[in-house]
Parts: C-alpha cells; structure tokens; sequence
C-alpha cells in the first residue's frame, strides 16, 4: 500500500507496510537558512577523534535537525560500510539522542562549514565560506580532534583559499589536528559510489583510530 498520512504538518509516506516521513516543496522551503545544532561530545568520556565537516545543511537536515539527512544522501551507508559505525542509520526522519549518543562514543562528531540551510551548497558566497574556515578553525583548537575530514573539495578550497589542494590528507594540519579532504556525500555527487565514499572514509577513520588500522 502506497499513500501519505499528515502528521503536524508533514507527512509519513507509507511502502512495503513501513512509515517514511517526507516533505513538501513547501515545507522545505520554510527551513531555508535555518541552523542545525552541531553534533559534538556532551559527556566527559566522550573522546573526539573524528570531526567530518559538511559544507552546509540542506532543507531535509534542516527539517529533521539531523546532518546528511537527505535520503538520498551516502553518508551513513558508507560509515556502515567502511566498519565506522556497525548498525544502520536512516536518517531521514532524523536521529534520536541515543543515535547520536552511539556516534559521540565513537569518537565521531559533524559540523559545517557554513551553519544556514539552503536547497543546494552553491547557494553560497566565498565570503560565507571563507568566514566558516575561520569558524572551523577555532573550533578545532577548542575541541581537538584528532583528525578533521571536510566533505568537499571545493568548498574546502574556497574556504581555505588552497585552490590547488587535492583529495586526501592535506599538508598543513588544522589548528593541530590531521586535516583531510574527503568526497562529498551528497546524491547530488555522481562521480562518487557508497563503496568508494566507504573507502575514503574508512581511511581518515583508521587515521583518527575510530576503527582499527
């Protein structure tokens, strides 16, 4: 049975027997520029290893309050994959506290580059990315992570005024940190698989020791 029940506003979509929520255009629409609260350590034995860094929120992260939300998005399914984390995410109705608790124990935590949700990340200036570099800077020198993993090269280029960085681990750390670059998760990315995001992501992880080496 295929069909859609309201709730508060939205909408839970139903197949195969199973709920999915969606949303309209228009609802979506009303999350432009609306801010998603960092997911970052909340107890003293949480250790911050790995920090992945998205560009900015999309209108779904937005309405759910959950980073790489969009369905569409392989964030989670390559984390799955790549041994990071060892249950399956679907973030698309947004993740509860104790979802997010099991990430902070693993050590990982998620920011962006630029805090206001847009439908698509090239709604954004360089001035909005170069003043998140900054942003990102002090907050890695207050936290400490290990390793910092920014998903996108360009952005990280723009942001960072290194138009000639590559994939990878980058030469000069972060405010101490390991600095990488690591592919975009976003559907929107068609050179990139689950399988190979898994890889590239497996391997910042074995290098912040969220998952042995």
């Amino acid at each position: 049975m295929t069909g859609t029940v309201p709730t508060e506003g939205r909408f839970l979509t139903r197949q195969n027997g199973g709920v999915r929520r969606t949303f309209s255009r228009a609802e979506l629409e009303s999350f432009r520029d609306a801010v998603v609260p960092d997911l970052l350590p909340t107890r003293p034995e949480h250790d911050l290893r790995l920090l992945f860094v998205g560009i900015n929120p999309g209108l779904w992260t937005a309405a759910t309050q959950t980073h790489f939300a969009h369905p569409g998005n392989r964030f989670y399914p390559a984390l799955l994959q790549a041994g990071v984390i060892v249950e399956p995410v679907d973030p698309a109705d947004g993740l509860d506290d104790p979802q997010r608790d099991v990430l902070r124990a693993r050590g990982i935590g998620i920011t962006n580059l630029v805090r206001r949700a847009t439908a698509k990340a090239s709604e954004l200036g360089k001035d909005e990315l170069e003043a998140g570099g900054a942003e990102l800077a002090a907050l890695v020198e207050r936290l400490q992570p290990r390793v910092v993993a920014v998903a996108g090269i360009t952005a990280y280029r723009t942001a960072f005024g290194q138009r000639k960085a590559v994939m990878g681990r980058q030469p000069e750390p972060l405010a101490g940190a390991e600095l990488w670059v690591v592919p975009n998760p976003s559907g929107l990315n068609a050179h990139e698989t689950v399988a190979s995001l898994a890889t590239a992501y497996g391997e910042v992880a074995r290098a912040a020791g969220v998952v042995d080496s």
